[in-house]
């Protein structure tokens, strides 16, 4: 689904299930491969040659999907139907699986259901237990708030009987009125309280967060844009909306979070970005004035975005 300018895609430190050289050699490898398929077998029997553990396999999967699959929002208007009942649904959804997996590989573009269609299919052939999640994502200030809806497709899958947490959409890159390809592994084995910031399941369970950890509470937190701030990072303004109707006229910010150097903020999407000072006794406190008839608040570690919010 759509992805906004805001989402930086970046890694993280890989699982110590593989060394790092192990991962290399597995993208190295699929470097190798063509970048059109005919059929999910064909791609999935190149995988069987050249891997053999569940998480080499897996990562070949992500890889492959993000190096060569671009994001066309256009497609979401070849796959629209219509259904009398559930079982004529059901039928076409399968219908419609086989035929979005094949022009993903054959053609090279989709929308989340062909890159999370295509990473489950592979799966499946590779015996690898795995399922679809769709759910809502956050990738704006107007996400802040708003009632909850199925906007986006992502998968789980199981390495050596443990459940992982998978984007490959937003690994291939991100869409600004073209697709951008810029490969990621951040959403490759996400941390679930990281996934959190910004993608919540229409099954709570799918999280694997504590159940206090809702659609409402999802709705309500702050637009948290930093790959490395989860929401129990943050002591002070934990919902993301905030009342410019303070009698000090300042807004107070307290962040458990080591490695921050500068925090800057802006009331302007980041065009008039300004520097302001803090404390760093156990974590990271400041505040910013506020400035009425603003909409969107957007703060700064390090000069990289990292927590927006509403105004009211």
């Amino acid at each position: 689904m759509k992805y906004w300018i805001l989402i930086l895609l970046c890694c993280i430190g890989l699982a110590p299930t593989l060394r790092a050289q192990d991962y290399e050699q597995i993208d190295a490898t699929i470097e190798l491969y063509p970048n059109r398929f005919n059929s999910a077998q064909e791609l999935s029997d190149f995988i069987t040659r050249d891997f053999h553990s569940e998480e080499e396999k897996v990562r070949a999967i992500y890889t492959w999907i993000i190096q060569n699959v671009a994001y066309e929002p256009d497609e979401y208007k070849k796959f629209n139907f219509n259904f009398k009942n559930y079982r004529e649904r059901n039928q076409k959804e399968e219908k419609t699986r086989k035929k979005v997996i094949l022009r993903t590989l054959q053609e090279g573009i989709a929308v989340c259901e062909g890159y999370a269609m295509l990473f489950e299919r592979l799966c499946e052939l590779q015996g690898i237990n795995n399922y679809l999640v769709r759910g809502d994502i956050k990738t704006h200030f107007d996400d802040i708030g708003r009632p909850f809806r199925k906007s986006h497709m992502w998968n789980v899958a199981y390495i050596d009987g443990k459940p992982y947490l998978f984007d490959p959409t937003w690994g291939a890159g991100k869409y600004r009125e073209k697709f951008i390809k810029e490969p990621s592994y951040f959403y490759y084995k996400t941390p679930p309280e990281l996934f959190a910031n910004t993608h919540y399941p229409n099954q709570q369970e799918d999280t694997f967060l504590e159940a206090s950890f809702t659609k409402e509470a999802f709705a309500a937190m702050p637009f948290i844009i930093a790959h490395d701030v989860t929401l129990e990072q943050l002591q002070r303004q934990k919902e993301g909306v905030i009342s410019s109707q303070r009698d000090d006229g300042m807004i107070p910010f307290q962040v458990n979070k080591s490695g921050i150097e500068k925090v800057s903020y802006s009331y302007s999407m980041g065009k008039e970005k300004k520097a302001i000072d803090f404390s760093t006794e156990g974590s990271v406190e400041f505040s910013i004035p506020i400035e009425l008839g603003s909409e969107n608040l957007l703060i700064f570690f390090n000069d990289k975005p990292a927590l927006g919010y509403k105004v009211k």
